[in-house]
């Protein structure tokens, strides 16, 4: 197997569950040399979260610690936390999601290893950041997505407040990390010294607003849930045909023109309530009525089809198992496998030096013998 972007660069995963995780397992699909660090008998919150298990564990857990090595360590003996001690110190990169301050008690902190190695690139994710009222929060996706807006801005607009689907506010903030750390280590390669690198879920979690951020910093809008219609372009939503719904991006006037002359109302194009996206913006609830119309008397496969052939951006409402399918018949090719294990493949494509799946997810523990050794020796 072809070395990694990241090959010879150690990774002291001091982190759990997801955003920490993420990061590190992301710099080992990359070729680092990930160790990640657990509690003896329990380890990664995530291996606990389940159904569904498998013979390997959790998925939860098992979708985001593959190509590391994992040893037990109880970082309130002196012993284990001696070799923890080690560890980071020997490390590039260490990375730990601790609460604000618990680290640096443990004798692990950024600045107490940049005095023995300036050129540690230290990442630390918290929930809030470090401030002393932060450092008393709890940090988990769902209170994110509730706290930083996102959960007001999704939903249907006379229902309640929803969550994302998926852990998006740990996944921003994961990648966020990963994205600082390689910063970092761009910048060692030029000055020779290190840096703390510090993420918070809350930050991500605000930067992930994207435009309902901007249009609040910059015109003073407080954006509210619209369910699948976007704030700013129509028609960009999900419409009902006669066997279910189907989603349609319409992102400027020349696609919504070959829209009209697909379903068969070219005049539309030329009405003025709908020329412009600005126009049809304004008159959004009775465009709606006529495509809702217009759609409902076919099937949400016909549709796509024939908008997709018309230039006209649609595709169907899949479930997880059709979007595999559908990337797999794209050749895409999503899905790694270690040993059994099945994972999704990493997103990063890289040419020359590709990212891979070199390890399965590990058992707690399965290293500590290897590990130990290690770190015992001068």
């Amino acid at each position: 197997m072809a070395p990694g972007a990241l090959d010879g660069l150690l990774v002291a995963d001091f982190s759990r569950v997801l955003a920490g995780p993420l990061c590190t397992q992301t710099l080992g699909d990359l070729g680092a040399d990930v160790v990640k660090v657990e509690r003896p008998g329990e380890g990664d919150d995530t291996r606990m979260w389940g159904p569904p298990f498998v013979e390997q564990g959790s998925t939860y857990y098992l979708g985001l610690n593959r190509n590391k090595r994992s040893i037990a360590l109880e970082l309130t003996d002196a012993t284990d936390a001696a070799l923890a001690r080690r560890l980071a110190e020997r490390a590039d990169v260490p990375v730990e999601s601790f609460r604000p301050g618990t680290i640096d008690r443990l004798g692990i902190g950024y600045d107490e290893l940049a005095e023995t190695n300036p050129g540690v690139v230290y990442c630390s994710i918290s929930a809030f950041g470090s401030g002393e009222q932060a450092a008393r929060l709890p940090g988990y996706d769902l209170l994110l997505q509730a706290m930083s807006g996102l959960m007001s801005v999704t939903g249907e607009p006379d229902g309640r407040p929803l969550k994302v689907g998926a852990a998006l506010i740990d996944m921003i903030c994961g990648l966020y990390a990963t994205t600082g750390v390689l910063a970092a280590l761009q910048a060692r390669e030029r000055t020779g010294r290190g840096q703390h690198v510090e993420v918070s879920l809350m930050d991500s979690a605000l930067a992930g607003l994207l435009n309902q951020a901007s249009a609040h910093l910059l015109a003073g809008a407080v954006p509210e849930r619209l369910g699948n219609r976007h704030p700013s372009i129509t028609p960009y939503e999900t419409f009902r045909a006669s066997d279910g719904d189907f989603a349609v991006a319409v992102g400027n006037d020349a696609i919504f023109a070959r829209l009209c002359a697909a379903i068969e109302r070219p005049e539309l194009s030329s009405d003025e309530r709908f020329t412009t996206n600005a126009a049809r913006l304004e008159h959004r609830e009775e465009l709606g009525a006529i495509l809702e119309g217009a759609f409902h008397g076919e099937p949400a496969a016909e549709w796509v089809q024939r908008l997709s052939e018309a230039g006209v951006p649609a595709g169907p409402i899949n479930d997880v198992g059709a979007a595999f399918a559908f990337a797999e018949a794209l050749g895409l090719d999503p899905v790694w496998e270690v040993d059994g294990v099945r994972g999704v493949r990493s997103p990063l494509r890289l040419a020359g030096t590709p990212a891979a799946a070199r390890r399965r997810p590990p058992a707690l523990g399965e290293h500590d013998d290897e590990l130990r050794a290690w770190l015992a020796a001068d």
